[in-house]
């Protein structure tokens, strides 16, 4: 799909008008907005054809379960590369060098690729961001920061002064020069990947007036099948609001976004998505209290009680009561663990044969997605289908607009609609370790960022917990930006 000069032309005003709203000091109790970049806008910029929405499709259903089942293994592990096409870009800067990364709440580290970079199966991939040097100045982690222990799995300090050649006296004394000896490089499994980097500080700027010194991010110098980075908003002591939090806690107490509708169709990306930090805590939501999982600490996991098809309520398993669901922003579609999923798949079924609804199962194997329909357009026929409702704990329940799990589009010259809502398959050997204890292994489900389109997800890291509310998202931007 070719674009417009004039396309382009508004495109690129609205974002920087984004940025420039913010070159002035923020006052430290007012909520700062920043701008979320659909990297499907990038293709605006691109003479080339824009993939199909059944390859879009496809292609993120199959990385949405990537990352859901690299997510269920209990190695300490980043999640899997997001998928370009799926994701949403902030801009920042590290020491005076600007990145754009992707926003990603199931990651706990900022990392950004650093020369030397060598990114392997990556050859089809644009490079968005250019490797850089390391920003000049910054500095090594020392490998007696807490920092350090807490990237490589809390090790012990004196084991990691060790492996970085620091003298015996000199970790007795806790006296290691960070100069000499930095934090040993950091290894992260991620799925079928990995990562390689060096770790250190430097000054992170959000805005012009607001630079946070001694943050810790991440140099990589190797990666699989990611060559642009990602900003960690997880809970872990490395992620961007945790480190925010020594220089604005209002800030780093609560954040929400609110993702504009794209249907993976790029001229509806012409507006930024708002990411407001420090947003207000009298705002209106309905709240679910977030889980403790010791080991999945960094993810935002919530308690899923049941799923809600027209007037028929399917009771969630056991995993996704006690395991939890993830609110990720890295993740494309909705998982469910497979048996959670073959429940509602087929109480969808028998509600959309009884009003009448043709199986497409062409589509159906184009898209890996499924059941689809034969489905025209107009409002008449998206009110034919049952509505969606998720029920989670502390009596919050989230209704999701029809094109949120049921969305239509064009195959091979056939209009159809699909269930946006993916299979994560059962657990096999090796993904829950403990004997069959539910609290055991990795999350049970995760909520994608499509089924979180046009509603503002705040994550309120003070009373932990994570709220929603339905929106519109372009004009949340303009009220927020009015102050």
């Amino acid at each position: 799909m070719a674009f417009t000069s004039s396309s382009l032309l508004l495109f690129l005003l609205c974002f920087f008008q984004s940025l420039c709203l913010y070159s002035v000091s923020s006052s430290p109790n007012k909520p700062l907005l920043l701008p979320l970049t659909h990297s499907l806008s990038l293709s605006l910029s691109s003479s080339s054809s824009f993939p199909s929405q059944s390859y879009l499709l496809k292609f993120s259903s199959l990385r949405s379960a990537d990352r859901f089942h690299s997510s269920r293994r209990r190695r300490r592990q980043l999640p899997l590369p997001l998928a370009a096409g799926a994701d949403y870009t902030l801009s920042l800067s590290i020491s005076s060098t600007t990145v754009s990364l992707y926003l990603d709440t199931g990651s706990d580290l900022l990392w950004f690729p650093c020369s030397p970079f060598q990114c392997i199966l990556c050859e089809n991939k644009p490079l968005y961001s250019p490797s850089l040097p390391p920003p000049p100045s910054s500095h090594p982690l020392p490998c007696s920061s807490h920092l350090c222990s807490a990237a490589h799995s809390s090790l012990p300090i004196s084991d990691l002064c060790a492996a970085a050649l620091c003298p015996l006296d000199a970790i007795e004394t806790s006296s290691c020069s960070p100069s000499s000896h930095p934090c040993p490089l950091l290894y992260y499994a991620y799925g079928d990947g990995s990562l390689l980097a060096s770790l250190r500080r430097g000054h992170l700027s959000l805005i012009s007036s607001l630079s946070l010194s001694n943050f810790t991010f991440a140099c990589a110098h190797s990666a699989l099948a990611e060559p642009l980075g990602v900003a960690g908003f997880g809970r872990g002591p490395l992620s961007l609001p945790s480190q925010l939090a020594k220089l604005s806690p209002f800030l780093a107490s609560r954040f929400s976004y609110c993702l504009i509708y794209h249907s993976f169709l790029p001229h509806r990306l012409l507006r930024p998505s708002p990411l407001i930090l420090g947003r207000s805590s009298t705002i209106s939501f309905t709240y679910t209290p977030l889980l403790h999982i010791h080991k999945n600490p960094f993810f935002y996991s919530v308690s899923l009680l049941s799923i809600s098809v027209g007037r028929v309520t399917i009771p969630a398993s056991s995993q996704l009561v006690s395991r939890g669901m993830v609110v990720d922003s890295g993740t494309t579609f909705t998982m469910l663990p497979g048996e959670m999923h073959r429940r509602l798949a087929a109480e969808f079924q028998r509600q959309m044969g009884r009003r009448g609804f043709i199986r497409a199962t062409g589509a159906e194997e184009r898209t890996g997605l499924g059941p689809c329909y034969e489905y025209g357009k107009g409002r008449n026929e998206s009110q034919r289908v049952p509505g969606m409702g998720l029920h989670f704990a502390g009596n919050a329940s989230l209704w999701l607009p029809t094109r949120n799990y049921f969305l239509g589009f064009e195959s091979q010259g056939e209009r159809v609609g699909c269930l946006m809502v993916i299979s994560g398959g059962d657990e096999v050997e090796g993904e829950e370790e403990d004997g069959g204890d539910d609290s055991g292994g990795g999350p049970a489900g995760t909520l994608g960022n499509f089924q979180q389109q046009g509603i503002e997800v705040v994550y309120d890291l003070e009373m932990e917990r994570i709220g929603f509310a339905r929106r519109r998202c372009g004009e949340l931007w303009d009220s927020v930006s009015r102050g």
